[in-house]
């Protein structure tokens, strides 16, 4: 189970990280036309998307507050609950299904991270 959590937490913090970094580095006027939320929404959306791909893998690899990362895929789900409605509104079901799978990984991640010791 520990190697399973590992390999979802690496895959994910690599998603998180991308999907962060992007939002931070293009020029709000591009994002915006794709996404109807405000510029500095979006910005701040890309810092938390960063800290918990960072959450997801630092305390467990420092072995400092292991329990930190299940805060960090809490956090990551609800980010990706308002992904999933956001995407529902504007682009349709077929579009929804990756924040979809990408929150109940981080869902997974969290309920097992605070099981194991």
């Amino acid at each position: 189970m520990n190697r399973r959590l590992w390999v979802v937490q690496a895959l994910l913090a690599f998603i998180f990280l991308v999907a962060g970094g992007i939002k931070l580095i293009l020029p709000i006027e591009m994002m915006t036309k794709q996404i109807p939320l405000s510029g500095a929404f979006l910005r701040f959306i890309g810092a938390a998307e960063m800290l918990g791909a960072i959450g997801l893998i630092l305390p467990g690899l420092l072995r400092i507050l292991p329990r930190l990362t299940a805060l960090a895929a809490a956090g990551l789900v609800i980010i990706m609950i308002g992904a999933v409605v956001l995407t529902l509104r504007t682009g349709g079901i077929p579009q929804a299904l990756f924040p979809l799978i990408t929150g109940l990984l981080c869902g997974f991640v969290a309920w097992g991270r605070w099981r194991l010791p």
